[in-house]
């Protein structure tokens, strides 16, 4: 019965890390856009519906982002959406509120 004991605690060990890792990853990318957002230049030769625009370099790599406030009129192939670190942390502080405290 020891050695369940013991897997216990490393599995609830795993969920707690996890837990940790997503939320760190949630709040990193919420700090990114507050500080995308406040960077943000308006200028006037912006396409229809663009809010501003603004040049970062990461990584040897230039990267040009505008803004726009509502879905422009052709939305790009290929999406990426910043919802997964939240969805993964809410789902592992479930599982470390039923594995933990059950």
């Amino acid at each position: 019965m020891s050695e369940f004991a013991i897997f216990w605690e490393w599995f609830a060990f795993a969920v707690r890390f996890l837990h940790v890792i997503t939320a760190i990853a949630w709040i990193g990318s919420s700090f990114y856009f507050i500080a995308l957002d406040l960077g943000l230049i308006h200028r006037d030769h912006l396409p229809k519906g663009a809010k501003g625009e603004e040049w970062q370099v990461h990584g040897g790599g230039f990267y040009h982002i505008q803004k726009y406030m509502v879905a422009p009129d052709k939305m790009p192939k290929h999406l990426i959406w910043f919802k997964w670190e939240s969805y993964a942390t809410w789902l592992s502080g479930f599982a470390m509120l039923a594995v933990v405290y059950y």
